[in-house]
């Protein structure tokens, strides 16, 4: 959602730096487990990785090149890419540096596999009441002459090689732990909603900070709104040779895809589907091809525009409705449902769950604080991602007519992934075989799993829970 959560980031982010984490155990697997497991087990897959294309025959998921389909789930933070300098006034609620090694171990906890790498296009900006820095920038400040910020002018002609150096060893790291990156290319939150000055003063583009006579504001209205479309010639020259060199940097990494832009508005589309168009021909003479996504354009965007995309996968938005009751997942592009699109810094336990019983791979604006409900969620994308793992996801569908909860995803006749968001006993339709099915329950809250026998299909069969409390039901024909 942008900067606005910026304060409730930096105080989180003051304890992840003091080590303020919850770390949950095993299940079990067990008639009567104990009751102090968090997390479901996560069976060891040691298979190379990607790289990721969309899945032909289930596209609402990617597929790693073995047949099987790659389920994706994280947390992602703001500044997992660019390092931000702090004035006095605001270390005393932010860390002075971000640690990024110590974010894909808490990733790994957690059983997660995905994160955006997140990009700025602004240097500067106002907060805590003073000025916040950010760099690395993509292009050289060479001068001559000092840009707005009081740095030396930006040459828009000379990329640094320091930013794609950065980019390209975070994305390495990621994939040494297993974890997929999304490599942000733009950022457009900041173009439209940051505080001014700095929301265009502190941008590349802006004619006083390069030496190359760049305006991406030729309208003078203080908001270069304009560097996000496809009306400057010039600019956009640039930002495609950018792009190409971004995708060079990373192109024989494997846990590589791409995201245009974080939430540029409604008048970028056409500029947007212009870039995926750039990376997917610019990969199409390499030996590596990564999916390219598109994520929900703020403000004034619509899910419409995402579909219509050229894009293999998107991040649709649809606020709080849309974590309580999702829609079934587009069935032609993998859908990953973010909340910081839907509404910022929220999402609860099942949230998770609920994504992927329609189809969806759900990710977390996640503030990396030890909130008891954050941290909830951070248990239930890796569980569920334990139990997509488990399932064979490349033949499921979302069926929420299989089951009175609605929340079911389902290979009729084989497999059955139920959720009970509330309590007490439901209904599932087994009318599609008359196998015998084991029955399998997890409790989310605490990491509980019981085997409790089997059930014989062929009819509507009501199942009671082991316990009063919101249930995942896995049944497995014999």
């Amino acid at each position: 959602m942008g900067r606005r959560y910026l304060v409730v980031l930096l105080l989180a982010l003051a304890a992840a730096a003091a080590g303020v984490l919850t770390r949950g155990t095993e299940g079990t697997s067990a008639p009567s487990p104990a009751p102090s497991a968090k997390s479901a087990k996560e069976p060891t897959r040691r298979a190379k990785l990607g790289p990721l294309r969309v899945l032909r025959s289930n596209p609402r998921y990617f597929t790693d090149g073995t047949g099987r389909a790659v389920y994706l789930t994280g947390s992602h933070v703001w500044w997992n890419l660019g390092d931000r300098t702090w004035p006095v006034e605001c270390l005393s609620v932010g860390p002075a540096r971000f640690d990024y090694a110590n974010y894909l171990n808490r990733l790994v906890r957690y059983n997660h596999n995905f994160f955006r790498l997140w990009t700025f296009e602004l240097t500067r900006w106002k907060e805590c009441g003073a000025t916040v820095d950010v760099a690395p920038q993509p292009w050289l400040r060479t001068g001559p002459g000092i840009a707005r910020d009081g740095l030396p002018k930006f040459d828009l002609t000379r990329l640094d090689p320091a930013y794609f150096a950065r980019l390209r060893r975070r994305v390495a790291q990621a994939g040494t732990r297993r974890i997929y990156v999304s490599v942000m290319l733009f950022e457009g939150w900041s173009l439209q909603f940051a505080q001014q000055p700095w929301r265009w003063d502190a941008h590349p583009f802006n004619a006083a900070n390069n030496v190359n006579g760049i305006d991406g504001d030729p309208n003078g209205d203080g908001v270069g709104t304009e560097s996000h479309t496809l009306a400057n010639r010039r600019v956009v020259k640039l930002q495609e040779r950018y792009v190409r060199r971004a995708v060079d940097a990373v192109n024989d990494l494997d846990n590589v895809l791409f995201e245009v832009a974080n939430e540029s508005g409604a008048y970028s589309t056409s500029w947007q589907y212009h870039m995926i168009r750039i990376v997917q021909r610019h990969e199409a003479r390499k030996r590596k091809q990564h999916p390219v996504g598109m994520t929900f354009q703020n403000a004034n965007g619509t899910n419409g525009s995402l579909y219509a995309s050229p894009a293999g996968w998107v991040s649709p938005a649809g606020g709080k409705p849309f974590l309580d009751d999702p829609p079934l997942a587009n069935a032609r592009q993998v859908s990953l449902s973010d909340t910081d699109h839907h509404c910022g810094l929220c999402g609860d336990r099942h949230f998770p769950w609920k994504a992927l019983m329609r189809g969806h791979n759900p990710i977390f604006m996640d503030p990396m604080d030890a909130h008891e409900e954050r941290e909830a969620v951070r248990w239930a994308m890796g569980n569920a991602r334990h139990y997509a793992n488990r399932i064979d996801l490349a033949a499921s569908r979302p069926r929420p007519d299989l089951a009175s909860t609605r929340f079911c995803l389902a290979v009729p006749g084989k497999e059955y992934l139920v959720y009970q968001p509330g309590s007490g006993a439901f209904s599932v339709d087994l009318r599609a075989s008359r196998s015998r099915f084991r029955i399998e329950w997890f409790e989310p809250s605490t990491g509980r799993r019981w085997i409790t026998g089997r059930i014989r299909g062929g009819a509507h069969r009501t199942l009671t829970p082991p316990v009063d409390t919101p249930v995942v039901l896995y049944l497995k024909a014999a």
